[in-house]
């Protein structure tokens, strides 16, 4: 029992090096999740320089989040950080996407595998906003291309057939995915067949009142 002291002075500051690093881990991620937000906000306005800067904001904020639980593991792998992880990756792959780029791939992001394919199923969801603007503005021809994008990212997602606990709740987001694709497919035909019959009628009308 002499060492006892010891022992415990030693756990504490341990456990006092692991607290300060876990509340600086919250306040980061809640920064990275503010960043991303602010980033997608820009994109529906089409601030793209605004959405850049909000993206490199939130890559800063990521590094800074590995950095900080360089030395634990257990809260880099804590749902709070890997949720951030999963904004990230959410802005980063609808900026890509509405920019006719290639999607950045894990580890361009600095994710794991899991957080990456969530994070591409929300960017997915997150189109259906954009497809409805288009639709508003009667852009059919990108409302089609970013609905093709939702239908190929939802065929990808519902190969990855593995426990939540690995996957990290992928298939309960594949499958609000697919309610959304749906929708949105649903929207966009009926926009389109809605503007034919209109172009007709007005084709119809100019031939009246010609003859």
């Amino acid at each position: 029992m002499l060492n006892l002291d010891s022992i415990a002075d030693s756990i504490r500051t341990a456990l006092e090096s692991k607290h300060r690093a876990r509340e600086a881990q919250i306040a980061l991620s809640r920064a990275l999740i503010q960043h991303c937000g602010n980033a997608i906000r820009a994109m529906h306005r089409q601030g793209w320089a605004a959405a850049r800067d909000g993206l490199a904001e939130a890559r800063a904020v990521v590094d800074q989040m590995r950095d900080v639980v360089a030395e634990h593991a257990d809260l880099y792998h804590a749902g709070f950080t890997q949720d951030a992880f999963k904004e990230y990756v959410e802005a980063a792959g609808l900026f890509a996407m509405l920019q006719d780029d290639a999607l950045p791939t894990p580890e361009s992001l600095g994710v794991e595998a899991a957080t990456y394919l969530n994070g591409l199923a929300e960017a997915a969801s997150e189109l259906r906003r954009y497809i409805l603007d288009c639709l508003r503005r009667d852009d059919y021809a990108l409302a089609e291309r970013l609905l093709e994008r939702i239908d190929a990212i939802y065929d990808v997602l519902v190969t990855f057939d593995f426990p939540d606990a690995v996957s990290g709740g992928l298939r309960h987001r594949a499958d609000n995915l697919r309610g959304v694709l749906e929708r949105t497919r649903g929207d966009v035909t009926l926009s389109i067949r809605q503007r034919r019959l209109q172009d007709a009628l007005e084709r119809a009308e100019k031939l009246l009142g010609s003859e």
